[in-house]
């Protein structure tokens, strides 16, 4: 049975190409992307550009830092992402609801403390003139997420009731878990209980649509889960005992990486680690339920830092920096056995980046999941570096940078001269302007399935575009693209090149032919 789950797993990539965009940096009227009309119409541009697929970033509700890869819950959807014109659609809210609010004074950054309070009255305004419950697909979505929607609703009503410090700080028995102080919060906030649900009932509504018309229109949606969760999140507030905690509920080692080339003293994610032999014990339920989630959201799902499933490295929780952790064995194959049997039609692709150590590489290879290489990694090291096209593989995804990279135009445009030379060399330009298309031109060319490129390198922006830049706080996720920024010259270029490329959808070639 087991070998059936990896087999079905292993049967190969489609090739094609597509673009990572987050939703939170959609253009809105709003203050940060939404699941309405211009998701659809990226879907749209996405079609018209000969592409298969469309990778979004995390889209849980986001905590301090605003990061999705911090998120309140790993199976919940980010309120913010709630379109609300819909609502008003719906007769929920009216257009004086949102208008009464100053959303955004600059359209090229999502500004989170504007958005903050005024998001979540709008949305209570539209809770509070709603009739879902007790309709049935009101209960229906009770019950197909009865796993964590309990929990998840009354963290995120008790964190209000605590000025929402996190869970660590709340009285004594809310923060143990005391069934009877579980009881009394659950009818104390029960009004509230019901909002938080409501927030999910409609983000996953509008979330579906939106994933099946891009799924009629011949797009795949590539998903992304970090490998691990927040301290202060719903998961482990309600799991306590699947974490490494002590007895006062503090972490005793978290996550993260040693020092490397691009940071000297490591980097310090913070996030409890698990127990995995706890884990292990209960047949990795917990992930399980987790991955079945995001199957119902995402046509692949790529989980971030896989090495983490093999070896991952433990730092105490006491230390100020990455330098003096160790690095210990993971679940391996127990996990991703787990994982394949709950995913359903669903396929992981594996974030192999980082120190990929050669049980990382069997257990790959074993399961049939698919890597990922980069581009602007390829230039250093010469002809035997993994990023450079002449050594890639057909199971594996080729990007010009990830989400945690510099453009593509930014890379290059600090390169010295003489780090230029084998990159013009090898991409076959005179000129370092031309280095950004030629490193598209390149990645579609090469036999990697897949082709994902950020969409502030279609638009050939800096480092001014970056997502984020690790190691940092205060001005990553932020980036928005303008409405209208993709303009058919644009889409024309892609669907050029994956039509010279042989990476249009195969609806598209047989109608050709």
């Amino acid at each position: 049975m087991a070998e059936d789950i990896i087999a079905k797993k292993s049967q190969g990539l489609q090739r094609g190409a597509g673009l990572l965009l987050p939703i939170s940096s959609l253009p809105s009227p709003y203050g940060i992307g939404t699941l309405g009309d211009e998701a659809y119409k990226f879907v749209d541009f996405l079609v018209e550009a000969g592409q298969s697929y469309w990778q979004v970033l995390p889209v849980g509700p986001t905590s301090y830092g605003d990061s999705p890869y911090q998120s309140f819950s790993a199976f919940a959807g980010n309120p913010y992402f709630i379109d609300l014109d819909y609502l008003v659609e719906e007769g929920l809210i009216t257009k004086k609801d949102i208008k009464q609010y100053s959303w955004v004074s600059n359209v090229e950054y999502v500004e989170y403390a504007m958005i903050y309070d005024s998001r979540f009255k709008v949305l209570r305004t539209a809770f509070k003139n709603s009739v879902h419950i007790g309709t049935e697909e009101y209960d229906e979505f009770l019950k197909d997420n009865e796993y964590w929607i309990d929990d998840y609703s009354l963290y995120m009503a008790a964190k209000f009731r605590f000025d929402n410090v996190e869970w660590q700080q709340w009285d004594e028995d809310i923060k143990l878990r005391r069934p009877e102080a579980l009881d009394r919060y659950r009818e104390e906030l029960k009004e509230d209980m019901d909002f938080w649900k409501f927030c999910q009932f409609k983000f996953f509504e509008q979330w579906n649509d939106l994933r099946t018309y891009a799924n009629e229109s011949g797009i795949q949606i590539i998903g992304d889960i970090p490998i691990y969760v927040a301290m202060d999140s719903a998961d482990v507030w309600a799991h306590k005992e699947l974490f490494e905690l002590d007895e006062d509920v503090k972490p005793i080692n978290v996550a993260g990486v040693p020092p490397d080339a691009f940071s000297e003293d490591g980097q310090l994610w913070g996030n409890p680690l698990y127990d995995w032999k706890k884990m292990e014990d209960d047949g990795f339920y917990w992930w399980k339920e987790r991955m079945r989630s995001n199957s119902k959201l995402y046509d692949f799902i790529r989980i971030d830092h896989f090495i983490g499933v093999v070896n991952y490295y433990s730092i105490a929780a006491d230390c100020n920096n990455a330098k003096q952790g160790e690095w210990k064995k993971g679940p391996g194959k127990k996990l991703t056995d787990a994982i394949n049997s709950a995913i359903g039609d669903a396929q992981i692709i594996a974030e192999d980046l980082g120190v990929v150590s050669q049980p990382v590489k069997d257990l790959l290879k074993e399961t049939g999941y698919p890597g990922m290489k980069i581009i602007e990694f390829a230039f250093d090291g010469g002809p035997d570096n993994d990023h450079l096209p002449h050594n890639y593989n057909p199971n594996s995804l080729v990007y010009g940078g990830t989400h945690d990279n510099e453009t593509v135009a930014g890379y290059f445009c600090s390169k010295t001269k003489k780090e230029l030379k084998y990159a013009m060399e090898y991409l076959g330009v005179t000129d370092k302007n031309d280095i950004p298309d030629a490193v598209l031109r390149t990645a579609y060319a090469s036999v990697s399935a897949m082709a994902i490129f950020q969409v502030q390198d279609v638009l050939g922006l800096g480092n001014e575009a970056r997502m984020n830049t690790p190691s940092t706080v205060g001005d990553n996720w932020k980036w928005r693209m303008e409405k209208g920024s993709l303009k058919k010259q644009h889409a024309k270029k892609l669907y050029k090149l994956a039509e010279f490329y042989a990476r249009l959808p195969k609806e598209e070639e047989v109608e050709k032919e």
